[in-house]
């Protein structure tokens, strides 16, 4: 039984890193699809969504029968609540994605990013999927370095995300309102995608640790001030 028991939340585990590969998956091909306005794949994006969320509710309904069936304590219990939390963050990835795709469905055939704005869209599109990558791997060796790393990753989002502002700002934008808006939401899509992966990491950082990311950044700081 205790051998079925932890095959169980090991399958759950699994479910994470699947969902974690498409979302990451997801957001590179919406990013094509935005830049090249190409319909095809930013249906396939809109569609393929719903294995996504199939998939969260299955992981729900596995970790709930777990806590009903087995009791879980300690360790066990910190695993199976964690994991439902960062399934709903994978969710949210997803549906941000499909907001990516919509976006460029919803301008097609006309092209939702001006063109001196392609190269910025773009590398935010590929830091997206590098950091739902590595949230994937963490996920996968509970590596808690790794996951504390990808805090640090995502302030390149930040910065490429106030770039976009930069550009929206200037006296010399002249792509219109409905364009501006477009480039706002988009900013926003990725910034929150990585959030979304910044958050799993922490996420395996407390189901390994039983201590929160923040607290462990703000002990190792502490040391280093008194060192």
């Amino acid at each position: 039984m205790r051998d079925a028991y932890h095959e169980e939340l090991d399958s759950i585990g699994d479910g994470l890193v699947e969902m974690a590969r498409l979302v990451g998956s997801a957001i590179g091909r919406a990013t094509t699809a935005i830049l090249d306005s190409d319909l095809k794949l930013a249906e396939s994006v809109i569609e393929a969504d719903q294995k996504v969320d199939e998939l969260q509710h299955d992981l729900e309904a596995r970790a709930i029968a777990l806590l009903a069936r087995q009791q879980p304590v300690a360790t066990d219990l910190r695993i199976v609540v964690t994991s439902l939390r960062m399934s709903a963050d994978l969710e949210r990835s997803g549906d941000l994605a499909q907001h990516v795709a919509k976006l460029a469905r919803l301008r097609y055939p006309a092209h939702a990013v001006p063109a001196d704005l392609h190269a910025t869209i773009l590398e935010m599109g590929q830091l997206a999927q590098r950091l739902m990558a590595k949230a994937a791997e963490v996920i996968i060796t509970k590596d808690v370095d790794l996951a504390l790393q990808l805090e640090q990753d995502d302030d390149a989002m930040d910065l490429l995300h106030r770039t976009l502002f930069q550009h929206l700002m200037d006296d010399r934008w002249k792509h219109g309102i409905e364009t501006a808006v477009d480039v706002t939401l988009l900013g926003r899509y990725y910034e929150r995608f990585a959030d979304h992966a910044v958050s799993v990491a922490k996420r395996v950082v407390y189901l390994v640790t039983g201590e929160h990311a923040d607290e462990i950044q703000a002990a190792d700081m502490q040391q280093e001030i008194q060192a």
